[in-house]
């Protein structure tokens, strides 16, 4: 049986991904493939709880070390026990944040480096990275915006103007870095023309190509 294929959208927070995700998914399955959608932190049981303690604002404040470890830990055991076996079965799998939410956020945004970010992340996955990634590319204070005027803010969204900037900067390096693996895609538009742009990649590659 074939290997699947691993996608992951990214992007600050109230950039969109959960919309577009929803679209890619369906779009994917009409095309014939089997997908398995999930996010991160969480996707198992023990991740789910270890996405409570980090986004919960009653257990910050975390030092910015523990918080690398916290979401490697997570992202080991959703590997191990969701997305590796998914793989393996050849399904696609469609995740809402990986490895480079955590570059961004703690190597750029907490400014911890991302090499140091990489090196804990390669040991939690195996090395495992995605064939594509499509990162939602939004004004910070556009996507902060939508983001609290729908839902009370977590632990993260509390952070400042200034860290998300890092944040959102770090995303751009990353496609700047991997133009082979990381496509921007301008989410400051309507979802319909955020999805049109998504469809329009998503329909370049040869891989994607269900035969």
């Amino acid at each position: 049986m074939a290997i699947g294929k691993f996608i992951t959208l990214e992007g600050i927070d109230g950039c969109g991904k959960t919309t577009q995700i929803e679209l890619l998914q369906q779009y994917l399955r009409e095309r014939g493939f089997t997908v398995e959608t999930t996010r991160e932190p969480g996707g198992t049981v023990l991740a789910e709880a270890i996405r409570c303690l980090l986004l919960e604002p009653r257990y910050g404040p975390v030092e910015a070390r523990a918080e690398v470890f916290l979401y490697a830990a997570a992202r080991a055991q959703h590997v191990a026990e969701r997305i590796q076996p998914a793989l393996q079965a050849g399904k696609l799998v469609l995740c809402d944040r990986y490895v480079d939410s955590s570059i961004a956020y703690q190597g750029y945004g907490r400014g911890l480096g991302a090499e140091l970010v990489r090196q804990v992340n390669d040991l939690a996955t195996g090395g495992l990275r995605p064939d594509l990634t499509l990162v939602l590319d939004v004004a910070v204070e556009v996507g902060l915006k939508r983001r609290r005027s729908h839902t009370a803010a977590d632990r993260l969204e509390q952070e400042d103007l200034d860290f998300y900037r890092r944040v959102r900067q770090g995303y751009r390096e990353l496609a700047s870095q991997e133009p082979e693996r990381v496509y921007l895609i301008d989410a400051s538009r309507p979802p319909q023309a955020v999805w049109a742009q998504i469809k329009k990649t998503v329909d370049t590659l040869t891989w994607l190509i269900k035969g």
